[in-house]
């Protein structure tokens, strides 16, 4: 049986040089350790060998298996790397290899992370919610009463079981004081969905941000230093803030943000790019009553909210006249932003 063994050792190693391709291999391979190969038919006759010789024989039977299976994963490695160099025949590494381009970040990303930036040094905390809504999240809780034009199919996206697509990410800041007691301090950014035709300053999906601030003794003073902070910090401590009356149904009083600052290279004219406000006692008791407590006691507690568009922004600060441009996904122009 030694003999024997020997003999389909350099039998088999001699077939496996010999194979020129992966399929000769696996043939070699099945021929000799296969099921009904000749070294695993030949292994059947242990059961004959003396008790004396069987350890030498077993021995000698594992080595020459493992010989041929070395054998086949050498012979396939070998393949492997004379097709490597064939591949590599004729090809001159010294020469210059092909750049590989590299992506970069949104303009409008880049705006929201430098915005959620700022807005950390200050203390906020970011929150999320879902892009549809139901009408109490959207409307309801922010006192928006049922005959607003916000609330008509014309403005605003609705599906077939009555939900909708958020208006504003305010939505997120009254799901946040469902869950949780003041004092809450966050902002909310996102996208938006309203029936917009599309053109140059308008698309029927936009990215907002938005901030809520509630607990006790916050006054339009925070208000106030809180929206001017951001803004000199965004666009240069030359940046000059000014805010005019205005109406928002979940805010009072309510202002528009104007903002005045050579990094939005308009001279002296005034921008506007906010809208922000005191939290009205009405939106107030809203969550109370969904949340079956007095958390958000009117008497106790005050706070402001603000919102803008960053699309808007980012089509300022980055020149761009067309905001489909970034929706287009056009390498070359998103290329100019990395």
């Amino acid at each position: 049986m030694d003999q024997q063994l020997e003999q389909l050792r350099a039998e088999a190693l001699a077939a496996l040089a010999a194979a020129a391709d992966e399929a000769a291999i696996e043939a070699v391979r099945i021929a000799f350790l296969g099921r009904t190969g000749k070294i695993s038919v030949l292994s059947e006759g242990m059961r004959t060998v003396s008790k004396e010789d069987k350890p030498r024989i077993g021995k000698l039977l594992n080595e020459v298996r493992n010989a041929v299976s070395g054998g086949v994963e050498a012979r396939k490695a070998a393949l492997e790397a004379e097709r490597d160099q064939a591949a590599l025949a004729g090809i001159d590494l010294t020469l210059p290899g092909i750049p590989v381009p590299q992506g970069a970040v949104h303009p409008i990303n880049q705006m929201l992370e430098r915005a959620v930036a700022i807005f950390r040094k200050m203390g906020f905390a970011l929150a999320d919610g879902p892009d549809i809504e139901d009408e109490w999240h959207c409307f309801d809780a922010l006192n928006t009463p049922e005959d607003h034009p916000a609330r008509n199919e014309a403005d605003t996206f609705y599906l077939p079981d009555g939900r909708l697509l958020r208006t504003q990410t305010s939505t997120v800041q009254a799901r946040t004081m469902e869950l949780v007691a003041p004092p809450v301090r966050i902002i909310a950014p996102g996208c938006v969905y309203r029936r917009d035709e599309a053109d140059a300053t308008h698309l029927a999906q936009f990215t907002q941000i938005e901030g809520l601030y509630v607990d006790e003794g916050v006054t339009l003073g925070d208000l106030k230093g809180t929206i001017e902070y951001f803004f000199r910090e965004l666009l240069g401590s030359d940046a000059q803030v000014r805010m005019r009356p205005h109406f928002f149904p979940f805010t009072e009083p309510s202002f528009e943000v104007d903002i005045k600052a050579s990094a939005l290279g308009k001279g002296d004219k005034w921008l506007e790019l906010a809208g922000c406000g005191m939290v009205d006692p009405a939106v107030f008791a809203q969550i109370n009553k969904k949340r079956g407590d007095q958390a958000y006691d009117a008497e106790k507690y005050t706070g402001f909210a603000f919102g803008f568009g960053l699309d808007r922004l980012a089509m300022i600060l980055s020149g761009v006249s067309d905001i489909r441009l970034f929706t287009e996904n056009d390498v070359r122009f998103l290329a100019q932003y990395k």
